[in-house]
């Protein structure tokens, strides 16, 4: 053995010293812990304002057993009492329909994108429009939907108009949601599969879905959530209508958006109840998506041993 190599032997059995943290870059730790404690304080400070004074002001009407059993039918403006079942129903109906449309289309365009499209021209294209649809307003989707739907075909406003609308704002987001989930699933696990003789559809099907399937849902249900919650829509697509209507092809129908939005403009006790009601009861239909959102990815996420 060379005295090089003795000396190499030497220095690698020897532990390593670490210098210690100088003064200027604890400064610099602490000035930037400090900035994102306080940024975090920025944001949270109001949101918890926000629902704090929600609760207060909305929380005594919910309480009330007729809040969600009964409807406005046959109640005047300054009459207290009735519910909010129609516009509950007209929220998770215009939902479930926009969920419907969306979480097919939004599934297989991910897929396709991350899976398929390569470097491809319709690739490119399909990212874009993506990209567009992601920073639209929601009123310019709701006059989109508007222009075509009722304007051009003659169909009238309802329900179903909202949740075309919706569906122009969740599929973007699913879109995204899908591409990243399936971007992380290891490229191993796929190599495995095609060495096996499995087809790339069935590996796709079969194993690089399944994988990423919680994180996916988990975006499905905050993206529902998120547009349960839009005022353009209803207010340009759907008419207000104080009773409960099942057809979400024909006549106004009521949601909570939209009922908040009808009552602005009554001054009485019972419309300030009814707004701070329908809001307080919107945050708890979103809440219970946030929460069922949380439940479903953990029971679908990929069980190790």
């Amino acid at each position: 053995m060379t005295a090089t190599d003795t000396a190499d032997l030497n220095r690698l059995a020897t532990p390593p010293t670490f210098q210690s943290i100088s003064g200027t870059r604890k400064l610099k730790n602490g000035v930037a812990t400090a900035l994102v404690w306080g940024a975090f304080l920025v944001a949270i400070v109001p949101l918890i304002w926000v629902l704090w004074v929600v609760v207060q002001r909305g929380l005594p009407v919910v309480l009330d057993p007729d809040w969600w059993q009964k409807s406005l039918s046959g109640l005047l403006s300054r009459q207290q009492g009735g519910g909010v079942y129609h516009a509950i129903y007209g929220t998770l109906a215009q939902g479930l329909v926009c969920g419907v449309l969306s979480v097919p289309l939004g599934l297989f365009v991910g897929v396709y994108l991350v899976e398929y499209g390569g470097r491809s021209r319709l690739s490119r294209v399909t990212t874009f429009m993506v990209d567009i649809l992601t920073g639209v307003p929601s009123i310019v989707a709701a006059l989109f939907i508007y222009t075509l739907w009722i304007a051009y075909f003659g169909f009238g406003r309802s329900g179903f108009a909202v949740s075309l609308a919706l569906v122009l704002l969740m599929v973007p987001v699913i879109v995204r949601t899908t591409e990243e989930m399936l971007k992380i699933v290891p490229d191993e696990l796929r190599e495995a599969s095609y060495a096996l003789g499995v087809p790339k559809w069935k590996t796709i099907v079969k194993i690089v879905i399944p994988t990423a399937l919680s994180g996916i849902v988990t975006g499905i249900m905050l993206a529902l959530a998120r547009v349960m919650g839009e005022t353009a829509p209803v207010l340009v697509l759907a008419a207000y209508a104080p009773y409960i209507n099942y057809n979400l092809f024909d006549g106004p129908m009521a949601s909570l958006p939209l009922l908040m939005t009808s009552e602005r403009n009554n001054p009485t006790q019972a419309g300030f109840e009814r707004i701070w009601g329908a809001a307080i009861t919107l945050v708890i239909i979103i809440t219970l998506f946030n929460l069922l959102a949380t439940v479903v990815s953990r029971w679908l996420a990929p069980k190790t041993k």
